[in-house]
C-alpha cells in the first residue's frame, strides 16, 4: 500500500488531529501532521470531514494550513461539491480517521502501522541486515573472539 495515489482518507479534527477541546482547538496529537504529510506525500486525497461549521470550522482550517496541511475538500466528497440536500452526507471515503471509531482513536503511530506494516517490517529488516554486515566485517579484520578471550 505505498502508493495511496487518489486514495481518498477522511480525516476528523477534534480529538484525532488535535486533543478535544471543542469549540476551541486542542493541542496538536503526537505525530498528527507529520502523519498527514507523509499521506499527501504518497498521493492520498485528504478529506477534513469534522462536526465543525462556520467560523469553528474556519479556524481550523486555518490551522491545518499554518501547520503544512492542505486539505483536497472539507466536509465534502470534491472540492466543487455543494451540499443541498440531494446528495448524502456520508463522505465517500477509502479509508477514515477518528477518534470514535470502534476502540478509540489509537494514535497516529499506530494508524502509520495500520497503514503500512510492511513498510515498518522492511525497516526493521534493513537494520538487522545492516548490524550483521558491520558484524561480519568486524569479525574479518578484527578476528572473531571467543567466549574466553578478553
Amino acid at each position: 500500500m505505498n502508493d495511496l495515489t487518489n486514495i481518498k482518507i477522511a480525516v476528523d479534527f477534534d480529538g484525532t488531529i488535535v486533543e478535544h477541546m471543542y469549540p476551541e482547538i486542542g493541542k496538536e496529537k503526537l505525530f498528527a501532521f507529520q502523519t498527514l504529510k507523509e499521506l499527501e506525500k504518497k498521493g492520498a486525497k485528504l478529506i477534513l470531514w469534522t462536526f465543525r461549521a462556520g467560523r469553528e470550522l474556519e479556524e481550523a482550517v486555518d490551522y491545518c494550513r499554518k501547520n503544512g496541511i492542505e486539505f483536497y475538500s472539507v466536509n465534502s466528497n470534491y472540492p466543487e461539491e455543494i451540499f443541498d440536500g440531494t446528495i448524502s452526507r456520508k463522505i465517500d471515503a477509502d479509508i477514515y480517521i477518528d477518534d470514535k471509531n470502534l476502540g478509540g482513536f489509537p494514535g497516529w503511530s499506530e494508524t502509520w502501522q495500520i497503514l503500512f506494516p510492511y513498510e515498518i517490517l522492511q525497516f526493521e529488516n534493513e537494520k538487522r541486515i545492516a548490524a550483521a554486515r558491520r558484524k561480519k566485517i568486524k569479525d574479518f579484520f578484527f578476528g572473531k573472539k571467543k567466549k574466553d578471550d578478553k
